[in-house]
């Protein structure tokens, strides 16, 4: 570990913006989003991007980057897995777009780098790997950092995540007095570190242990949200899809969707797309964009059959996937507690509130 003042991490961004584009949390009163910073030069860390113009800078004027907080609005795969983008170009055999420039994604949190364990084995552990998944994850950086508080939908505990990050980080940033306690998780992150030492200084044990508080004020924050809803731990839910998987709950719980598809967009485990092709004057695309398994028409196939042509099937199915088929068949399950659906549904389904369901109903 090492620490980084505030005004050197600044720097590091400077750096880095040289090679990649960067996107930065920002806060605006009670939701925090990305933005895309090409100069972090404010040592105020007040917001102002540079493509806006001057009366949307103004409007922005409260903003202000917050690389500590919670999870972002927008779920990190989109910038791995985009929601719509050109997969073939013409007829020709080579990546569209192959001078990109790469990504630095800076205070992402641990409920989105879990997600990474299902987009991987989606994308990357079978007999087909997709290459423009794969090329933004070998190419694009993740600078995460620790969760500096929680809100009233966080769970992550309950489905052993903790509010801050493990894995799947190339630097992670803990926000302690003056600056950042900073940890490397891959050899990108550690190539950075010593690329750029007069930047960095060893951490002080009164800092490790300022970080150390913070993580356990926030785990304790996360697990008074989960007694006040009741939401069952994680090792509860063996077999609670299939023991109510003809249960009255399902048709229950689907009666307000609207089939909005929102509870997919924002999923940062949600991986389904579709395949369409568009042409222009000149040449033939192939584009890939989310798919909702929500949506009636998701799993239609051929003379207009359709395997699950009401809601409560799709609802099912969606648990299905989530808490049956990816521990089986991945060996994690599909949702890292960041209750990103809970505030995204407009019938507000409560995802902790079926998951108490179908625990109690299964005993």
């Amino acid at each position: 570990m090492h620490y980084i003042t505030k005004i050197n991490f600044s720097n590091l961004l400077d750096i880095l913006s040289k090679e990649y584009e960067i996107f930065l949390p920002v806060k605006k009163e009670n939701n925090r989003f990305y933005k895309k910073f090409s100069s972090t030069a404010d040592i105020d860390e007040k917001m102002y991007p540079t493509d806006v113009n001057t009366s949307e800078k103004e409007n922005l004027a409260e903003s202000v980057i917050d690389f500590g907080g919670v999870r972002a609005f927008e779920p990190l795969k989109a910038f791995f897995f985009r929601a719509r983008e050109i997969v073939a170009d013409g007829f020709t055999e080579e990546l569209p777009r192959p001078n990109r420039k790469p990504l630095c994604i800076v205070g992402a949190k641990a409920c989105d780098l879990k997600g990474f364990k299902v987009q991987d084995n989606v994308f990357l552990e079978h007999d087909f790997i997709d290459p423009l998944y794969l090329r933004a994850r070998e190419n694009n950086l993740v600078i995460s950092a620790d969760c500096t508080t929680a809100i009233d939908t966080c769970f992550c505990t309950s489905v052993d995540v903790k509010p801050f990050p493990e894995s799947n980080f190339d630097l992670n940033l803990s926000q302690v007095s003056g600056g950042y306690v900073i940890q490397s998780g891959s050899e990108k992150g550690r190539t950075l570190i010593d690329n750029n030492p007069p930047l960095f200084t060893a951490v002080r044990d009164e800092l490790a242990a300022e970080m150390n508080e913070q993580r356990t004020k926030v785990i304790d924050e996360v697990k008074k949200n989960i007694k006040e809803h009741k939401i069952p731990a994680q090792y509860r839910y063996g077999g609670m899809i299939r023991k109510n998987y003809d249960s009255e709950m399902w048709a229950e719980e689907a009666k307000n969707c609207v089939e909005c598809g929102a509870c997919n967009a924002i999923c940062p485990t949600c991986h389904c797309f579709l395949l369409y092709d568009q042409m222009n004057e000149k040449q033939m695309a192939r584009l890939r964009i989310w798919d909702s398994c929500m949506v009636k028409d998701f799993a239609k196939v051929a003379a207009g059959v359709n395997p699950r042509p009401l809601l409560w099937m799709r609802l099912r199915n969606r648990f299905e996937k989530k808490f049956d088929f990816f521990p089986e068949f991945a060996g994690t399950y599909a949702c890292t507690g960041c209750g990103r659906c809970v505030s995204a549904c407009p019938a507000k389904i409560d995802i902790r509130k079926i998951l108490k369901r179908l625990v109690e109903d299964a005993k």
